[in-house]
């Protein structure tokens, strides 16, 4: 029988994450799929929805939750950091711990394929794979690079950035910015082992999918996958199922 719980994360900070989760009694073996929403986005939509349906014809737990400034969770976008997105995942992980969860397959979309890969390389014995859809790896500095040198001096000075796409409009404070150094994408490139899966479409006008094959091409590792769709634009909801299906297949070789 499948059971399905409604989660509060509460933080040292006071600060809370929602969330919500799936499991079959005796289903899995230490382990759960834990799905990582984008920027703007929320926990709970159709990719997710198809993951976690994907999951539980296996018996497989699932979760997934908002980022803090994300749907139900507490906090600002105003606010968002690299840092705190690694630290909710942290969160996560200890919760996951806590239910015998140890072990945390992840699907990342976009903004969460940047918290899925930096989670997995700084937890290597925790991640065993990952799959990324329309991986936004360059998150911390796709805006800052597209910048001119006078945007760039007028958000360091004013300290906030008005980032308007197709589905939100937020202010950033700079201090996402001022991480870069921390989380240096050739570091991502040298150090990143984990098995992965990736997802991209060549009609993405968000994330270009040359970022993809570009760290295809750079990355050390030597298990990585990448999948183009033609017409695929960057939320890829046509394939949903298909990108399910293949990336608990690829989970399954190492549970």
């Amino acid at each position: 029988m499948r059971r399905t719980e409604s989660i509060r994360l509460t933080l040292p900070s006071e600060d809370w994450l929602q969330g919500q989760s799936s499991w079959t009694e005796a289903g899995g073996d230490g382990f759960v799929v834990l799905f990582l929403h984008g920027f703007g986005s929320v926990r709970w939509g159709e990719k997710p929805q198809a993951l976690e349906a994907a999951c539980a014809r296996r018996a497989w737990p699932f979760a997934t939750f908002d980022f803090r400034g994300h749907g139900e969770s507490s906090g600002t976008l105003r606010a968002l950091r690299g840092s705190r997105l690694l630290g909710d995942l942290e969160a996560i992980r200890q919760w996951a711990d806590q239910r015998g969860w140890r072990r945390l397959f992840l699907v990342g979309s976009s903004m969460g394929a940047w918290v899925a890969t930096w989670g997995a390389m700084l937890n290597p014995g925790v991640v065993p794979a990952v799959a990324l859809i329309a991986p936004g790896l360059h998150f911390l500095t796709a805006r800052y690079e597209r910048m001119s040198p006078e945007d760039r001096a007028q958000w360091e000075r004013e300290g906030v950035y008005l980032f308007t796409s197709h589905w939100v409009q937020a202010e950033l404070e700079f201090g996402l910015v001022q991480e870069r150094e921390r989380f240096d994408h050739q570091r991502l490139l040298m150090h990143y082992v984990t098995p992965t899966l990736i997802f991209h479409g060549l009609r993405d006008d968000i994330v270009s999918w040359e970022r993809s094959v570009a760290f295809m091409r750079e990355a050390a590792n030597a298990h990585l996958e990448l999948r183009l769709y033609k017409d695929g634009d960057h939320r890829l909801v046509e394939y949903k199922e298909e990108m399910a299906e293949a990336a608990c297949e690829l989970f399954a070789r190492y549970v």
